[in-house]
């Protein structure tokens, strides 16, 4: 008897314990699914719509386990990053084995509609988790915002559902109007604070114009004294540091930069106290 206890708690907790593995993997697939890169010039902006914020502890995800919007006789359901939750006023439908069955309609998608056919409503599965991918509003504005996209595929035809998530850093504003765009194409929208791109780096474009070319002009440099020092070597048969061309020049070059320098500070800051100018006036 004892045995068999035993037996049966260590099954328990390896149930328990492959349960958790795989809602956790499950979670971090669509997290890693809700995040998105965006590098625009010198700025790059991120986003993660599971991250959470401090009135939001569950980031994007409605509280209430989904969100819902009415429009024109359809009735539309839907979760971003994540599937839905009804602990309340489940859709009932005539359709819904795409989405949890009859018993557990909505439960297994992350957007369901519902149409009325001659009478009775008929639900169509628009989205799974797994299917959803993010992509900003407006390339050339990356803050806007960003648009949710869920996808079905069924045997008679392929449905989807587009939420642009935009950029107000005040609130949550759930959707209000809904679309349709061809048979099975519906498109909404929602304002909330994670449609805000942080700004995870900034810096400069590069070395610019200047510092290009001053590898262009070190670069040319580097490639005449190796010719040329090999040209001295083996065909004039020059050996030492005379191998190197022009070596008078490359001496007299950083005397010649200073010299330089010394002239544009004078010239920019004038004369100093101790100088005299040749045309200054001599007391006798």
């Amino acid at each position: 008897m004892k045995i068999g206890s035993i037996s049966l708690s260590s099954q328990f907790v390896v149930l328990v314990l492959a349960v958790t593995i795989l809602h956790r993997v499950s979670c971090d697939s669509v997290s890693g699914l809700c995040e998105l890169s965006v590098k625009d010039k010198n700025k790059v902006y991120y986003y993660s719509l599971t991250s959470p914020l401090r009135n939001f502890p569950h980031g994007i995800l409605s509280e209430d386990g989904f969100y819902k919007v009415a429009a024109n006789g359809s009735e539309l359901w839907f979760q971003l990053c994540g599937s839905m939750i009804f602990n309340h006023d489940p859709p009932t439908c005539v359709d819904c084995k795409d989405c949890g069955g009859s018993s557990r309609c909505g439960m297994g998608c992350s957007a369901l509609v519902s149409n009325r056919i001659e009478g009775y409503p008929v639900c169509t599965t628009l989205g799974q988790p797994s299917s959803t991918s993010i992509d900003v509003l407006d390339i050339k504005d990356p803050r806007m915002g960003i648009i949710v996209k869920m996808t079905s595929s069924g045997p008679k035809r392929n449905c989807s559902l587009s939420v642009s998530v935009i950029c107000n850093s005040n609130g949550v504003q759930g959707p209000q109007k809904l679309e349709t765009n061809g048979t099975c194409d519906y498109t909404t929208e929602l304002k909330h604070p994670l449609g805000c791109a942080k700004t995870i780096s900034s810096g400069g474009n590069g070395w610019g114009w200047f510092g290009t070319l001053m590898i262009i002009i070190l670069c040319l440099s580097g490639g005449y004294l190796l010719a040329g020092a090999g040209y001295r070597y083996f065909f004039l048969h020059v050996r030492g540091i005379d191998v190197i061309p022009n070596l008078e020049f490359w001496a007299s070059l950083p005397h010649t930069i200073q010299t330089l320098f010394q002239s544009l500070v004078r010239r920019f800051r004038g004369p100093s106290q101790g100088y005299r100018s040749s045309y200054s006036p001599v007391n006798f």
